[in-house]
């Protein structure tokens, strides 16, 4: 078993020639040493955001080689599957176990099992990042592009939130007037470039009726509100997939005078690839949709027909970073940008890397300000409401399994 100390000494040539972006791309795969997978493990963790939990499973992808990837997302079960597909296999042929994972099934993976394989993938670029001793963008081609852009999601100030919980746990219809409009400007002052909300703001329906003509109304007037509170700034609001395509319009049209960055997934999924762009042809909001969807079929039809102004894919849900390369491929041919989801801190820094490299239109979802979880050891650099990118090899991420 080759350990890290002859490695590195064994690569040192090589990586002095990558670093210094004079190898080409098969000759950083020759300066690479010959490796297996041994083992891929997976637990839970405490999640940065208690109301969304696609941010509870950490993976670690083990090599004979004395390199661990760390990954997350997906489930145990999935992970265990899939790790038959990993396990035996050489880390760094990362594009042919990306395949292997996807077609080693009988059905068509769907999306809860590219959201596991996604994972996984995290682990092995940063796998091969540690091993070329080189940050994940520079395996992407480098940077476009200084930092990320950050939105926040229903902002809290500073203080207001609890360690580790991300600042959008609280009730989005209990946020109205001077409330909503305090909360934009402040998100405005934090540097955070948009500041975001969803189809419950405007205050709660009596007896929970489930009324979307009158949701549209609190939602058209509460939109005036963050108007006024984020001045110059920017705003986006996610509907939720809660209205037809008769209430996504009305919405839509009553909320262009307050110029909105996105209007995020307006109609079901079940109808987006009819119905969006029908929507797109009658407002003049820029449209988003995606954060539930999988890898780059997904998104094809929108992007190749200009159907879309934004898409919402994330990792690890699009199947990791092999893929959202390949996706980002498809949105630079059509100029539409993307913004990212937020998921968990792990896929976070894997997203500064990756958008970070993006030629296109990029922002990214971040809540929870300077206050990484107890397990992560060594984490993003945010400020001013920006994620920047950092020299560290891999995804950039040290996990303390104890914490």
């Amino acid at each position: 078993m080759m350990n890290r100390r002859s490695l590195f000494k064994s690569l040192a040539i090589g990586v002095g020639g990558v670093g210094a972006g004079l190898i080409r791309p098969g000759r950083v795969d020759a300066a690479l040493p010959q490796a297996t997978v041994t083992r891929v493990k997976c637990w839970t963790h405490p999640s940065m955001n208690r109301s969304f939990n696609q941010s509870s499973m950490l993976v670690t992808v083990e090599t004979d080689i004395g390199i661990t990837g760390i990954g997350e997302g997906g489930s145990k079960d999935l992970i265990e599957q899939l790790a038959g597909s990993v396990v035996g296999q050489n880390p760094f042929r990362i594009e042919r176990i990306w395949h292997h994972m996807y077609m080693d099934t009988f059905y068509p993976p769907g999306r809860e099992r590219i959201h596991a394989q996604g994972a996984i993938d995290l682990a092995l670029w940063d796998i091969k990042g540690k091993a070329l001793q080189l940050p994940v963008y520079n395996l992407l081609h480098g940077l476009t592009r200084n930092y990320v852009e950050c939105y926040a999601t229903t902002f809290r100030p500073a203080g207001s939130a609890p360690p580790g919980v991300a600042g959008r746990g609280d009730a989005a219809a209990a946020v109205s007037g001077a409330a909503l409009r305090d909360r934009a400007r402040a998100a405005v002052d934090e540097g955070y470039r948009v500041f975001r909300v969803d189809a419950s703001i405007g205050g709660a329906i009596p007896d929970n009726v489930f009324n979307t003509h009158e949701r549209v109304r609190l939602v058209a007037a509460a939109c005036k509100d963050i108007r006024d509170g984020v001045g110059k700034g920017d705003w986006m609001i996610d509907f939720h997939q809660k209205f037809d395509f008769a209430d996504a319009l009305r919405c839509c049209k009553l909320i262009e005078e307050y110029e909105p960055y996105l209007v995020e997934d307006p109609v079901r999924d079940e109808q987006a690839l009819e119905e969006i762009p029908k929507l797109r042809k009658m407002t003049t909001c820029p449209l988003a949709h995606g954060e539930e969807w999988g890898q780059r079929w997904n998104f094809h039809r929108l992007l190749y027909d200009k159907d879309i102004d934004y898409i919402r894919a994330t990792l690890p849900n699009v199947g990791g970073i092999t893929e959202m390369v390949k996706v980002m491929a498809l949105c630079e041919t059509s100029a539409v940008g993307i913004v990212p989801h937020f998921t968990g801190p792990v896929a976070t820094a894997a997203l500064v890397h990756t958008m970070s490299t993006f030629s296109g239109p990029a922002l990214m979802e971040y809540n929870y300000g300077n206050r990484p979880p107890a397990y992560l050891t060594e984490f993003v650099t945010f400020r001013n409401g920006k994620l920047f990118p950092n020299d560290r090899p891999g995804l950039g991420v040290t996990v303390d399994v104890k914490a």
